[in-house]
């Protein structure tokens, strides 16, 4: 078996820990890189959790090939099911085929009339700024469903429902189901409701305005400027993950997020942003959370005591530098 491992942006050592585990195991590996030639591999290891696993399929050299995510620290994720000291007890299962491969649908984006870019979980249009109204017309197949003011517009894949899209006032999809939504946020018309469309249907946002330019966010990561149109599809082939445990993914990701409803409603909106930029971005300092959310350090850090106190997050010492401390989310059981 010859497996590819992929580690951008994750520690040297972390590559070398997952190339010796694999080898003890008899599994041929090299390194992957977002380019063309990574083929003949039966599988690839991502490293860096779900943030890493999102990174890859944003530029898979063979999407075909099935990956297996994997977290550098003890923080379950969505997509990346075990962590990296579990790879020895499931290297052997990898080796003998003993797993099933989950099929997610992604999003195919297009900006301007510019090259297609995929998601895994979903595509934004907002403002530059916050707090700022945005215009915006949707077609869907073509045909005008609503011209609308509002803080931005989402599309979101089955998996991408359970995340951001939760979060304004979306349904969530249940895996499998071949559609995907489309959601004004906070809109003016207080009868605009989210979207449901077939997985076939083309998306097109048109007439893109706001007193500052407006700019698509895919997977809450990458950012990019726009003129006026943005347009999505089914991307194919789907996102191909290595399931080990019996729980799907999918399904894993729902349950968290439920788990989680009580205590979201009951928390701080500073902690919700904490919570939510480690869930895209993963490990992160204080001072990185500061410069990511734009709040005081003061406030990131009542957020930061309050989401320890309720375990929702996890503090541990950085491998670089002994005296930074860097937060994570918790491994929610």
């Amino acid at each position: 078996m010859h497996a590819g491992i992929y580690g951008r942006g994750a520690p040297d050592a972390s590559v070398r820990a997952a190339k010796r585990m694999l080898g003890a195991a008899g599994i041929r590996s090299s390194p992957v890189h977002r380019r063309p030639g990574s083929g003949g591999l039966d599988c690839v290891i991502v490293l860096g959790g779900d943030r890493g696993v999102r990174s890859y399929f944003r530029g898979a050299a063979d999407p075909g090939v099935p990956v297996l995510g994997v977290s550098e620290a003890e923080s379950g994720g969505f997509l990346a099911q075990i962590d990296l000291k579990e790879l020895p007890a499931y290297a052997a299962r990898l080796r003998g085929g003993d797993y099933i491969v989950e099929e997610l649908p992604r999003l195919g984006v297009r900006t301007d009339g510019g090259a297609v870019r995929p998601v895994l979980n979903d595509v934004a249009v907002f403002p530059s700024k916050s707090a700022m109204l945005m215009e915006h017309t949707l077609r869907i197949d073509g045909e005008e469903v609503w011209h609308d003011s509002s803080d931005g517009i989402m599309v979101s894949t089955p998996l991408g429902s359970s995340a951001y899209s939760m979060s304004v006032g979306g349904p969530v999809i249940f895996p499998g189901a071949p559609v995907f939504e489309v959601i004004s946020v906070n809109s003016l018309d207080v009868t605009r409701r989210p979207l449901i469309v077939s997985g076939g249907s083309s998306i097109e946002i048109e007439e893109i305005s706001s007193r500052l330019h407006c700019e698509v966010i895919l997977d809450g990561t990458d950012r990019y400027s726009i003129g006026g149109t943005v347009s999505c599809a089914r991307f194919d082939p789907p996102a191909r993950i290595i399931k080990m445990r019996g729980d799907s993914t999918a399904i894993s990701a729902l349950a968290k997020k439920v788990r989680l409803a009580e205590d979201l409603l009951k928390m701080p909106p500073s902690s919700k942003l904490i919570l939510k930029t480690l869930e895209y971005e993963g490990r992160l300092s204080q001072k990185e959370l500061a410069s990511k959310t734009l709040l005081p350090d003061r406030t990131v850090r009542l957020a930061l005591s309050h989401l320890l106190d309720r375990g929702h997050v996890k503090r541990k010492i950085s491998a670089r530098d002994a005296r930074q401390k860097i937060y994570e989310i918790a491994h929610v059981g």
